[in-house]
């Protein structure tokens, strides 16, 4: 029998024991074929590799991720993750959808990639509502009914409108899960569930989801796998509390090991892989955050043909010396070297592959310091103001209440150590702007503006001086999108997204600086987070505890009803665009 290739004396993966067993490997047409301990002498190979004192492990699947996370495309974002180990993704192109709608989505699912790229349908486009924020583009009915005939299409992707999906029967995200139960009853439905438990948990799950990707906690990790709960740890959720969770109660077949978001200077470095070695320090045998990253998600996203190292699956594999360092030495995909050790990335020549109109889509006025002064009609010298706080760990916020000072009518929100937060619809539709405020968010006087605000990418700025204010938001408009930080009337950080405002055609190395630069001209503001980008642009999220903003006002992310910036029985608002 002729074979194109066996690999020989590996230290293989076996997935049914979760242990490594010394054998040899043929591949033929790009997949396993002959699997054994014994000398291959029946198999006529191609090529022979000699992995003695290697291991081997399949490829790595990320079953949930957003490749616009990462601000890149799908073309150059599969040659950034292929020297990682990542040979499957399961992406949700709901950023996308949210600027272009299905057109956009459309357009994405065309790239040509050595990676396998499957997708979820953008369940939640806008996140909420048209009444509770604006998007350029819609995803309903008509349009996930177009997109369960794709066959790359394998789950709906996290839902995530608490309320519509727990307690409105008759709102559009229970439609489209229906949908999507009677069309393809066995397709897995993603969740999207931080801070909910007990019978308001049941509420969620009685809909059909089975899965939840957001922050983990240990005290409720157990409670959501014995509910039915699929967990998928990204970054944020990987800790030693929570491993120990899986551990003691053996929950390795309940879960899997995601990124989720990773950005454009984070992909410099790593990948899903990162989020692997992540674990294993936090207590997570390797064998099983191998096994987390590699046959559960496979199992969970219905991929019988990959996922473990045996007859028939697709040969997607990683060989590696270092095992406890989980450092790459070669990545195949279908049988063929993608990726070998020091290696540079292989970028493809430049395409346009997105409609010119995509780098013109930042349809709003530029600012000036005059449409920052906040007039109120009172009689007192200080009025109570809400007033957004947000944590140094993870993306969640609380709201909180200061007494602010009024001068001849005016706000003065500098006063109270406050940052101006606004957000501007930009796709040309209703103008809106909302104004609210942050208690403190930065140390030193400056601003930062961003197209890349969960998920509306409407424009978003923050900035304690009005004259920082204009700067940034000007600039950003000026390069249809991205991010800008500016400190004291000076760009200090630029990171363009020309393409909807959220993507970037250049080279990871090249976006990733920029990136890096936006980030620590953030630092030097004294904007403090785990992750400064997530943080920021996970403002503008109206789905993520506890208080968000849209371009309509400041939310209850939970009750979905709006916060006045003041409070009515102390002074009204005379801005005609703040709500």
């Amino acid at each position: 029998m002729k074979v194109d290739m066996i690999i020989q004396n590996a230290w293989v993966f076996q997935t049914a024991t979760q242990s490594f067993i010394k054998k040899n490997v043929s591949i033929k047409d790009g997949k396993f074929y002959y699997i054994s301990q014994a000398e291959m002498q029946n198999l006529t190979p191609k090529k022979i590799i000699k992995a003695e004192n290697q291991y081997m492990i399949p490829g790595l699947i990320d079953a949930h991720m957003h490749i616009e996370s990462s601000m890149t495309t799908p073309t150059i974002f599969s040659k950034a993750v292929l020297r990682f180990g990542v040979t499957t993704v399961v992406a949700d192109a709901h950023e996308m959808a949210n600027v272009f709608g299905l057109e956009g989505l459309d357009e994405f699912m065309k790239a040509e990639t050595e990676l396998d790229i499957f997708h979820a349908i953008p369940s939640s486009v806008p996140s909420t509502t048209p009444e509770l924020e604006t998007t350029g583009g819609i995803i309903g009915l008509p349009e996930v009914a177009e997109l369960l005939k794709n066959p790359k299409i394998i789950c709906l992707g996290e839902a995530m409108n608490f309320k519509g999906i727990a307690y409105e029967p008759e709102s559009l995200i229970r439609k489209i899960i229906d949908l999507c139960k009677k069309e393809r009853p066995t397709m897995p439905l993603e969740g999207h569930c931080p801070k909910i438990y007990e019978e308001e948990l049941a509420d969620f799950l009685f809909s059909g989801i089975t899965s939840d990707h957001t922050h983990q906690f240990p005290v409720s990790l157990k409670e959501k796998i014995e509910a039915g709960v699929f967990i998928q740890f990204q970054n944020k959720s990987i800790t030693p509390e929570n491993m120990q969770v899986i551990i003691e109660n053996e929950f390795y077949e309940y879960a899997s090991i995601i990124t989720d978001d990773i950005m454009a200077d984070d992909l410099l470095n790593g990948h899903l892989n990162e989020n692997v070695k992540k674990a294993i320090k936090a207590g997570l045998p390797i064998e099983k955050a191998i096994y987390m990253t590699t046959y559960t998600p496979a199992r969970r996203m219905g991929f019988h043909d990959r996922g473990e190292i045996a007859p028939g699956r697709i040969a997607d594999f990683i060989l590696l010396s270092d095992l406890e360092n989980f450092s790459f030495d070669a990545v195949y995909k279908a049988g063929e070297k993608v990726y070998e050790k020091g290696a540079a990335i292989d970028y493809p020549e430049v395409i346009e592959q997105f409609p010119a109109s995509y780098r013109q889509s930042v349809h709003c006025k530029a600012l000036t310091t005059d449409d920052l002064v906040i007039k109120i009609a009172t009689e007192k010298e200080s009025v109570r103001c809400n007033v957004i706080q947000k944590q140094e760990v993870g993306t969640f916020t609380e709201r909180i209440t200061k007494e602010i000072p009024v001068k001849n009518g005016i706000l003065q929100w500098q006063e109270a150590d406050c940052a101006l937060l606004i957000v501007m619809e930009r796709y040309g539709k209703n103008g809106n702007t909302s104004f609210s405020l942050m208690d403190k968010p930065i140390t030193e006087k400056g601003a930062i503006a961003t197209t890349w605000a969960h998920d509306h990418h409407n424009v978003m700025v923050m900035g304690n001086t009005p004259e920082d204010i204009v700067l940034a938001q000007n600039k950003l408009v000026a390069i249809q999108g991205g991010y800008i930080v500016v400190s004291n009337g000076e760009i200090t950080g630029e990171c363009p997204l020309p393409i909807g405002g959220i993507l970037s055609q250049a080279p990871i190395e090249e976006l990733g600086s920029s990136l890096q630069k936006v980030r620590s001209s953030m630092q030097a503001l004294g904007y403090r987070n785990m992750n400064e980008i997530m943080s920021f642009s996970t403002l503008s999220l109206p789905v993520s505890p506890a208080i968000k903003v849209t371009d309509m006002g400041m939310m209850d992310t939970k009750t979905q009803e709006f916060y006045p910036l003041i409070f009515p029985e102390d002074g009204v608002l005379l801005n005609e665009d703040i709500d």
